[in-house]
C-alpha cells in the first residue's frame, strides 16, 4: 500500500485521488480554525508560495478533533482560511485524523509514523498535560496529538518526516527544500 493508493473528500465534497499527487513533495496537514497554531496557515501559504513551482503540494484537512478547534462547516473553515490567511493550497473536507472514525489516509500516516515529542518551547509545556489527559500513552503511539501536525511525503511517496505543531517551521521548510 501506498500513499496514492487513498481517495479522500475535497472541501466541495467531490473525491480526489491521492494519485494526482504523484512526483510532487507533499506536506499534509491536519489544521483547525479556532487554534493557537492557526497562524502557522501564513507561513504554510508563504512556504506554498516559494515552493509549489518546484513541486510542492501542501494537503489541508480541516479536523475538529482537538478541543473542537475547527467549528463550522466544510465552506466557513474554507472562507475562513482563504479570507484571513489567503491560502492557496488545496484544502480538503473536515476529517477525523484519529480513532475508528479516522480516513484511511490518516489511519496509514498515524500507523506507518512515530510522535517525535513536543520539544521544550512555551507551546510544549502547555500542550503536554492537555494530550497526556487525551492519550495516557501518547508518547508511544503515531496518533496525531494535535492540530498542525505536518507530514511529509517525498516525490516516491514515502513518509520522509513528520513535524510536531510545536517545532520550527525553519525545520520543516529545511525538509521540504532536501527533497525538492
Amino acid at each position: 500500500m501506498s500513499i496514492y493508493d487513498f481517495k479522500v473528500r475535497a472541501q466541495d465534497g467531490s473525491e480526489v485521488s491521492m494519485e494526482q499527487y504523484r512526483g510532487r513533495v507533499l506536506i499534509i496537514v491536519n489544521t483547525a480554525t479556532g487554534c493557537g497554531f492557526t497562524p502557522q496557515y501564513d507561513e504554510l501559504q508563504d512556504l506554498y508560495e516559494l515552493h509549489q513551482k518546484d513541486g510542492l503540494e501542501i494537503l489541508d484537512f480541516p479536523c475538529n478533533q482537538f478541543m473542537e478547534q475547527a467549528p463550522g462547516s466544510d465552506e466557513e473553515i474554507h472562507s475562513f482560511c482563504t479570507g484571513r490567511y489567503g491560502i492557496t493550497f488545496p484544502q480538503f473536507s473536515k476529517v477525523d485524523v484519529n480513532g475508528e472514525n479516522a480516513i484511511p489516509l490518516y489511519k496509514y500516516l498515524t500507523q506507518n509514523t512515530t510522535f517525535g515529542g513536543f520539544g521544550k518551547g512555551p507551546m510544549a509545556i502547555v500542550l503536554k498535560p492537555i494530550v497526556k489527559r487525551m492519550d495516557k500513552d501518547y508518547k508511544n503511539n503515531g496518533n496525531i496529538k494535535w492540530n498542525f501536525t505536518k507530514i511529509v511525503i517525498d516525490r516516491n511517496g514515502n513518509i520522509a518526516g513528520r513535524f510536531e505543531p510545536t517545532q520550527p517551521m525553519e525545520a520543516l521548510k529545511s525538509k521540504v527544500e532536501e527533497l525538492l
